[in-house]
């Protein structure tokens, strides 16, 4: 699935060799920063085949509460109403202690 869109692996950038000119790039400085991009695609892909596990795991856990019929966590659901409520009541409340003052 991913490799179907990344055009590089960290092997291949390790592997590179660039061709010199009359003034080409320093070759040190052209190697120190591939030597940092190769590390941010291993912790890329790294977190990238995390991801996917955790979503599969999640995809399966989904799918076995629906066969069984079991609803989502408690603290999950109405957390929308949940948060109108309180901003409802908050807005009262400060109409209540601050007074007309606050919407002039």
């Amino acid at each position: 699935m991913l490799s179907d869109k990344v055009k590089l692996t960290a092997k291949e950038i390790l592997e590179k060799d660039f061709k010199s000119g009359i003034k080409g790039y320093n070759k040190d400085e052209v190697d120190q920063f591939l030597d940092l991009i190769i590390k941010d695609y291993e912790v890329f892909h790294q977190e990238i085949e995390t991801l996917q596990q955790e979503n599969l795991r999640l995809k399966k856990q989904l799918e076995e509460n629906h066969r069984k019929g079991t609803t989502p966590p408690a603290s999950s659901v109405g957390t929308g109403n949940t948060n109108y409520d309180i901003l409802k009541r908050l807005s009262n409340l400060e109409k209540h202690v601050f007074g007309s003052k606050l919407f002039d």
